[in-house]
């Protein structure tokens, strides 16, 4: 019964927005090493050994049923990963920024982290990890991106905190923050313009941009590194500052 019951419970990776680039790449990079891996987007990925609970986060993150579900598919995880990855980014900034707009950004970059902080710490054995992807707007500023930025510094906030109010508790955290990521959220807001593109890459020290799996070989590695506990790590190639 004792082994019956060891055997059921498997280390489990929980990500948001796992259905396209980093997230995506991140999805594989745990299943790779055996991890159980629970996609929350508004897409499934198709990993046939992936899990997906489809809906906008941002409707999704107060139904009961949809909480119901996700502590039941994590309770029995012998250690857990939640990966915060989901996010909104949009252009704008601070003069033309509606009340509305902002509310949407916060409650996909800020609230539904906290909210499912809440749901899954409970189901956290020691040597779990809670991972918040960051950006290298989480501690810098460019013009037209004032949602973002401030969303992005809230969520080292929340990594920060995270980490003092679970001490001794054996769970870690820390922030991964890329820099231009080879991603379809990038891609959208260069609008495809190969102009864009090489005025971007020319601001990599390695005049490249980076690749998903590159962040999601960091997020693992984090995810097994008690010591980052607390980390704000910049992986942004070497970005030249203008």
């Amino acid at each position: 019964m004792g082994r019956g019951l060891l055997e059921c419970k498997v280390k489990t990776a929980v990500i948001t927005g796992a259905s396209t680039g980093i997230g995506a790449a991140t999805a594989r990079r745990f299943l790779k090493a055996g991890y159980r891996v629970i996609n929350l987007s508004r897409r499934p990925l198709a990993e046939e050994r992936v899990e997906n609970l489809p809906g906008d986060l941002r409707l999704t993150y107060r139904d009961k049923s949809f909480s119901k579900r996700l502590c039941e598919l994590t309770q029995d995880a012998s250690a857990l990963v939640l990966i915060h990855n989901a996010c909104l980014h949009y252009g704008d900034t601070v003069g033309d920024l509606s009340d509305e707009q902002l509310d949407e950004v916060l409650t996909l970059n800020v609230r539904v982290p906290n909210r499912l902080n809440h749901l899954l710490i409970p189901c956290m054995q020691p040597s779990s990890s809670i991972l918040y992807v960051g950006s290298t707007l989480s501690e810098k500023a460019v013009p037209g991106a004032f949602s973002y930025v401030v969303s992005k510094h809230a969520l080292v906030g929340m990594m920060r905190a995270t980490t003092q109010d679970l001490v001794g508790t054996g769970i870690h955290s820390a922030c991964i923050c890329p820099g231009f990521t080879d991603t379809e959220m990038l891609r959208r807001h260069m609008g495809d313009d190969p102009k864009i593109r090489q005025s971007i890459t020319e601001r990599s020290a390695e005049n490249r941009l980076i690749e998903p799996a590159e962040i999601a070989e960091l997020l693992f590695f984090a995810a097994h590194s008690p010591s980052l506990n607390g980390a704000v790590i910049q992986a942004g190639l070497g970005q030249k500052e203008t």
